[in-house]
């Protein structure tokens, strides 16, 4: 191989020499793959669009839909096509970009009164022109005074505030026809794969629905999820009165050197939350067990300590049953369709005798906790886990069924409150970039994983489908039997954990299949300013992923 030339590794193991600098789209072919289907190329275990210059000898993995990346580089095509579409449609009127909702996601525009039928159809109408038109959607470098000059004239205020604190020489943008936006991430080749997609109207705005990996053209059935939108808005009309709703005023808040006074407020506005819903549960008076459910890393353990503080405030004495005491032993875990255990599904657990327990403890009858031997997989009795319930006593149980009735289906519904948690932040990255509440998620996890459990980045990052298969099946179902929501993300949170993540993060090595997820967090992670540890409350739910907690865990 000569200085000019590189050499490409496919899947199926073909070798090829190629000139330096040769284009991904040249090479396509020796996939044999459909070209159409593939949206973009994994070099070296990280993602690019099909258009980026080969530099260096790599190996090469084509990106299709059915693919974690490649759903993501359709999703994200998908809202670029639309940010410019409403360019077109209302170009004195600022598109923004909310929460995820039902297979896609919110948005409104800035016009101070709720968006009509006719506005979307016309949205949705130039969508459509825009995919059959089949247009590049192109990506170039630009300087730094040009994006300022072209992301002013696009009215996009928040997208230009954060410019302020990403200062490069130079500035990747990406085009579709007059359109340009700040890049992101990769992007599919043209506008014309962009064909499946449905505008619908939802609340004061609408949603841009897309298909799942498992279809890629059909659009799954809408599933509201009214009680979760509700916190949204009420968190999001709270982020504007403090004039806090981008990463970007964040970040002017952290340079200026005023976010501790942001902090206390966000954390007095959890701490009243998790008061009120203790005043839920008094005012019911029939309540014996709290159920706390919610995702991996939505802070279930904090918040149950917390909750029990202001129980106690208000005369309550909770005890504490962890449902990991109530695996079954290992004989009669089921198995998953690989034919490892399944310690997620319900069956796993011992719902006869969690029934029990609990009618007994109700009826005034004493009851021996079962403990479970994870390293060995059995199921133990001891008599000094025994436990009576008294007047004033409540029990607090936390896991993931927790909202599921099949759980607890001998236990009349006026003796549970059950409580769903969502790590759920209003705060966008500009205009058209949203914060996943998966990645929030999946970051505390990355921390606390590695201060508690000695596991790298790499190894949280290769769990975590697993883990998000397990909340689409047995809790996000059920989040609607909620009697309470509470958000347990804290704004400012991100620029916290990012001092531990990111060099967890550099960590992960190109030859490992997470290095591209692990890049695209840190690119993520770059967008936010940093706050010491240090203005962390010993309280805060933050302290459950970086340590230093004032609660013993």
């Amino acid at each position: 191989m000569s200085d000019s030339t590189i050499k490409l590794t496919f899947p199926d193991g073909k070798v090829i020499e190629t000139p330096y600098r040769t284009k991904i789209t040249e090479i396509l072919g020796n996939f044999h793959i459909k070209e159409d289907d593939i949206y973009a190329v994994k070099v070296n275990n990280k993602v690019y669009s099909l258009e980026k210059n080969l530099k260096y000898s790599a190996k090469l993995e084509p990106v299709l839909y059915d693919s974690k990346e490649g759903i993501a580089v359709y999703r994200r095509s998908l809202c670029l096509l639309l940010a410019a579409a409403a360019y077109h449609i209302y170009p004195n009127h600022r598109l923004l970009v909310g929460h995820s909702l039902g297979s896609g996601y919110y948005y409104t525009l800035d016009t101070e009164k709720p968006i009509e039928e006719k506005d979307i159809e016309a949205m949705s109408q130039e969508m459509k022109a825009l995919v059959k038109m089949n247009l590049p959607i192109e990506s170039s470098f630009v300087s730094y005074e040009e994006a300022v000059e072209l992301i002013e004239k696009s009215g996009l205020t928040e997208t230009r505030k954060q410019m302020n604190f990403l200062c490069p020489p130079r500035v990747r943008i990406n085009t579709i026809g007059d359109f340009s936006d700040l890049h992101f991430g990769p992007l599919v080749p043209k506008t014309g794969v962009l064909k499946h997609f449905e505008l619908k109207q939802y609340g004061e705005g609408f949603l841009l629905r897309f298909p799942k990996s498992s279809d890629q053209e059909k659009i799954p059935p809408f599933k509201d999820q009214p009680k979760l939108f509700e916190i949204y808005k009420k968190y999001k009309t709270w982020g504007k009165r403090l004039g806090v709703t981008s990463v970007a005023s964040l970040n002017e808040l952290i340079v200026s050197r005023k976010i501790n006074d942001f902090i206390d407020i966000t954390e007095t506005l959890q701490e009243k939350c998790i008061s009120e819903i203790a005043s839920q549960i008094a005012e019911k008076e029939t309540v014996r067990v709290v159920l706390i459910a919610g995702p991996s890393s939505s802070g279930k353990t904090t918040t149950s300590k917390k909750l029990a503080l202001e129980l106690q405030a208000l005369g309550y004495i909770p005890k504490v049953i962890s449902l990991d005491c109530y695996y079954v032993d290992h004989t009669r875990t089921p198995v998953d369709e690989n034919g490892e255990p399944d310690y997620e599904c319900l069956e796993a657990l011992d719902v006869e005798l969690l029934n029990k327990n609990l009618v007994d403890l109700f009826a005034g009858k004493e009851v021996i906790i079962p403990t479970y031997n994870f390293a060995q997989g059995t199921q133990t009795f001891n008599e000094k886990n025994k436990m009576v319930l008294k007047d004033h006593e409540i029990l607090i149980m936390e896991g993931i069924h927790g909202l599921n009735d099949k759980l607890t289906p001998k236990v009349p519904a006026n003796l549970k409150f059950k409580i769903y948690l969502s790590a759920l932040t209003q705060l966008n990255l500009d205009d058209h970039n949203r914060i996943p509440t998966s990645d929030n998620r999946l970051i505390r996890r990355i921390v606390r994983d590695s201060q508690f459990r000695g596991k790298p980045a790499a190894g949280t990052i290769a769990m975590w489908p697993s883990v998000r298969r397990g909340e689409e099946q047995y809790i996000f179902p059920f989040q609607n039997n909620a009697d309470a929501i509470l958000n347990t993300a804290l704004d400012y949170e991100l620029s916290v954990l990012k001092i531990y993540a990111e060099p967890l993060l550099r960590c992960v090595k190109p030859s490992e299949t997470e290095y591209s997820e692990a890049c695209r967090l840190l690119h993520f992670l770059e967008q936010f300013a940093s706050i010491a540890p240090t203005a962390v409350p010993p309280r805060s739910i933050i302290r459950e992923f970086i340590g230093g907690s004032a609660f013993k865990y």
